[in-house]
């Protein structure tokens, strides 16, 4: 998953990369090196205890000096990196989110009611909603919110830059997307892969 990540943003240019690791960390270093076998440099946030995505930023030094790219280790997209950097510029943004459009739909029909008055229906109503991909734009100075060696999961981040009047955007994505972490997905990226939705292939 993460040679994927390193290749799809390779192609779109960047050719430095920091990992976060923790427990069986070494493996993943001992894999991916300096990052020459892949033609890019690679280096390592060693975080002594979990420290969730944005926490992890916090041992970055020094810290960037443009805006950057944050993705979970556990997710498998075809995301246009740099198409979300231009939209993070564009809108002046301290820290972009990608989101997606997520259906679900209700298994059963929908009585609407006003107290005991049965007042309409719905046929299994599809709800749609945007979620968290896990792919993520950021201003280096977003990061002063953080505490060295703080656990922080990235909505939080958001929470603190919004707290502080820092704007923050969603950034509407429709390219193939697996969230590996969830056990439906995983078998499917382990059977069809993201190629059952080619972008390629699409009218």
């Amino acid at each position: 998953m993460l040679e994927h990540i390193i290749e799809r943003a390779q192609l779109e240019g960047f050719s430095r990369f920091v990992l976060s690791i923790g427990y069986l960390g070494h493996m993943i270093e001992a894999h991916f090196g300096n990052g020459e076998r892949l033609g890019v440099q690679i280096d390592y946030l060693r975080e002594e205890s979990p420290l969730g995505t944005a926490g992890a930023l916090s041992l970055l030094e020094p810290l960037p000096d443009a805006p950057f790219i944050v993705t979970n280790g556990d997710v498998i997209t075809d995301i246009r990196y740099g198409e979300l950097i231009d939209f993070h510029v564009r809108y002046a943004a301290a820290a972009t989110m990608a989101v997606r459009v997520h259906e679900w739909q209700h298994p059963f029909g929908v009585v609407q009611t006003q107290g005991v008055e049965i007042i309409g229906f719905e046929e299994k109503p599809i709800a749609r909603s945007h979620i968290n991909a896990g792919v993520y734009a950021l201003e280096p100075g977003a990061l002063s919110v953080l505490d060295a060696g703080e656990h922080c999961d990235m909505p939080t981040l958001f929470e603190r830059l919004q707290s502080k009047k820092q704007y923050t955007v969603a950034y509407p994505m429709h390219e193939p997307w697996l969230d590996v972490g969830r056990p439906v997905d995983l078998e499917q990226a382990n059977g069809q892969g993201l190629a059952a939705d080619d972008p390629q292939k699409r009218e």
